[in-house]
């Protein structure tokens, strides 16, 4: 999903292990993961230090305000692998960026929408025009607006179209400033508050328009880490699969939306319907064509051809699937 590097260290559990009989200490390794505000499971993997503690590894978690900063963190090798939306790795592949897309972090489903504020008139998409609307450029949600305004007839020019990172879209809303925004939680709960939703990402999902946030590493750091990233995986699914056996029992007050709540600075109390706006595909899925067996490729492929219609990227590459891979998950089922 998804605009600046507000970069907050997060904090990360180590402990002194051996290796071939020697000790090492698990300092001496650190990796350094650039995740957004996303309410999803992997929070409360983030929280219980689990992947730190299997693989023996120092985890410097850092917050981005958007996928678009995470791409250029991991072009200037500041971060080693992060999370994105379809849109921003879809501008990664279309430059060459060297990375590998290898999990499906969620599928957007009705997890970003369009709210427009109440009192401005605006009850459909056509009602856009004259308004003053913001996203995050080459963001998901940027990508989901721009073929809702297709589909209406309407074009950017036909609007004040802002592009603004998710907390200065919170704070223009809270000002008055903007009439309409396409955006992901927790603003999209802000926006909400005061706000009605006009179309929702999965409704334009189903008209094979389908977005998803990825976790993406890059090429050096997949190749020479391949036991961090099958084990993560592992991780991943459980904390996924554990969500999906236990939703009911996600709670305010539940230690699971607290942990949440903490690692994306929502309102716990907003985290269980903006986590059940999701999908989460499990390893089986993952794997799958739908995914990471050929659908993410051609979901970016897509994309991308976007972005180069609204002059975000200068060219396609020439395949997409050379930026994503089944391999870790694969590992992770035992294949």
């Amino acid at each position: 999903m998804r605009g600046f590097a507000g970069a907050l260290a997060g904090l990360a559990a180590t402990a002194a292990i051996l290796f071939g009989g020697s000790q090492v200490s698990a300092a001496e390794k650190t990796v350094t993961f650039a995740y957004q505000d996303m309410m999803t499971p992997i929070r409360v993997l983030m929280e219980s230090g689990r992947l730190e503690q299997e693989t023996h590894t120092k985890i410097k978690w850092v917050k981005f305000g958007g996928g678009g900063d995470v791409v250029r963190a991991l072009a200037s090798g500041s971060v080693d692998l992060g999370e994105a939306g379809s849109s921003p790795i879809a501008a990664a592949a279309s430059q060459g960026l060297g990375v590998k897309l290898f999990w499906i972090l969620d599928d957007i489903a009705n997890a970003e929408q369009l709210v427009a504020r109440n009192g401005s008139g605006i009850e459909k998409i056509a009602d856009l025009k004259g308004k003053t609307v913001a996203t995050p450029f080459v963001s998901t949600s940027h990508y989901q607006l721009m073929y809702a305004l297709k589909e209406a007839g309407l074009g950017p020019q036909d609007m004040k179209l802002l592009n603004l990172r998710p907390q200065e879209i919170a704070a223009a809303w809270e000002r008055g400033d903007i009439d309409a925004t396409f955006i992901w939680a927790p603003t999209l709960d802000v926006a909400k508050k005061n706000g009605k939703v006009i179309a929702s990402a999965g409704d334009f999902a189903a008209k094979g328009k389908a977005t998803f946030d990825g976790i993406i590493a890059t090429d050096k750091f997949a190749a020479e880490n391949r036991d961090f990233l099958v084990t993560f995986v592992r991780l991943l699914s459980e904390a996924d699969a554990d969500y999906r056996r236990n939703a009911a029992k996600w709670t305010p007050d539940s230690a699971e939306v607290k942990a949440v709540a903490k690692w994306t600075g929502a309102n716990a109390a907003d985290v269980p319907a903006g986590v059940a706006a999701y999908r989460f595909p499990d390893l089986n899925q993952q794997a799958s064509s739908q995914w990471l067996g050929g659908g993410a490729a051609e979901a970016l492929k897509s994309t991308a051809e976007f972005l180069k219609e609204q002059g975000r990227v200068q060219a396609l590459a020439p395949d997409y699937s050379t930026f994503v891979t089944a391999d870790y998950v694969k590992a992770a089922l035992g294949q």
